[in-house]
């Protein structure tokens, strides 16, 4: 079964998970806004587990393409904070 084809650019929905740190949010806006310069931050929507161990962020980017997205996961993973990106 082939997966599905995305038509870019598109609005490309991405959820971000990490431990709950006091610059989680700052840092992943951050690296978020460098590859979507319209990027807005009133389409975020974050929750915390249960315990407040973990965070996530689910993010809304303008995707241009499968090199975008698979450098922007990248940057993400490197900060140290997150632990997965879907």
């Amino acid at each position: 079964m082939k997966a599905p084809v995305i038509e870019f650019p598109c609005d490309y929905p991405i959820k971000i998970l990490g431990k709950a740190h006091r610059l989680f949010r700052e840092t992943v806006l951050a690296v978020v806004a460098r590859y979507d310069p319209e990027f807005c931050q009133d389409r975020v929507q974050e929750k915390s587990s249960a315990g407040g161990t973990y965070a996530s962020l689910t993010v809304w980017i303008t995707a241009t393409g499968e090199t975008q997205l698979g450098e922007l996961f990248e940057d993400l993973k490197a900060t140290g904070l997150v632990t997965m990106v879907l």
